[in-house]
């Protein structure tokens, strides 16, 4: 017997509810456990890891799911509440790149390294500066009159779109890191494993919240 709409519907937000309940674990439980694995103020490299899991894995993951209607944990708010929530979220989540980046890149010199000679660097480098982009045109969000002659609607769907390639850019540096000799040295066999699945978990829960809640439904209006 072919289920109902109503009951698909209960199924499908089961679902929705589960895997963002899963998101917020996920998110806490790599940057905790990236934490542990660096020791934040051993070294000055060790700041590096623990950042920029901080900003890309954990603080961008809380600042989407603010606006998922299933798993928010600020559902209470109003959706101008949590906009600001959100942007301040990605704020945070900028400057611990920034720092981050900015570490990494003193602590090469100090030990007269190339800069930017991996894909991860590289790639890293991309997500940090999109994010850069990406938190400047949220003021216009923020403060719609400083862009009159745009369309907010328009905005709105080019930030959840600019915002979606950025977080994952981010999921994919975060990717490349955990094939770096640092990570791979220390961190083997199914725990490996366990680590690269907590970025495309997240990633992909992101990417059904955006896609689903925000860019389809605009695709679909005439």
């Amino acid at each position: 017997m072919a289920l109902s709409m109503e009951t698909e519907s209960h199924i499908y937000r089961a679902l929705r509810t589960a895997s963002g309940a899963a998101a917020h674990l996920v998110a806490l439980g790599f940057t905790i456990f990236v934490a542990v694995l660096a020791r934040p103020g051993s070294s000055l490299f060790s700041w590096h890891p623990v950042l920029m899991s901080l900003a890309f894995s954990f603080l961008m993951t809380e600042a989407l799911l603010v606006f998922s209607p299933e798993s928010s944990l600020l559902r209470s708010l109003s959706r101008k509440g949590r906009a600001r929530c959100h942007w301040v979220l990605q704020l945070l989540a900028l400057l611990c790149a920034l720092l981050g980046l900015g570490l990494v890149v003193l602590h090469k010199e100090q030990l007269g390294k190339t800069h930017l000679a991996t894909w991860h660097g590289r790639l890293g480098l991309l997500a940090v500066l999109w994010a850069v982009l990406q938190c400047s045109g949220g003021v216009g969000l923020l403060y719609p009159k400083l862009l009159p002659r745009w369309p907010l609607a328009k905005l709105k769907l080019y930030h959840a779109t600019s915002g979606l390639v950025g977080y994952l850019l981010g999921s994919a540096s975060l990717l490349l890191g955990m094939c770096s000799l640092w990570f791979t040295a220390t961190v083997t066999g199914g725990v490996w494993y366990l680590a690269v699945l907590c970025p495309i978990i997240t990633s992909l829960v992101i990417m059904n919240q955006v896609s689903n809640a925000y860019l389809y439904r605009k695709r679909i209006q005439p």
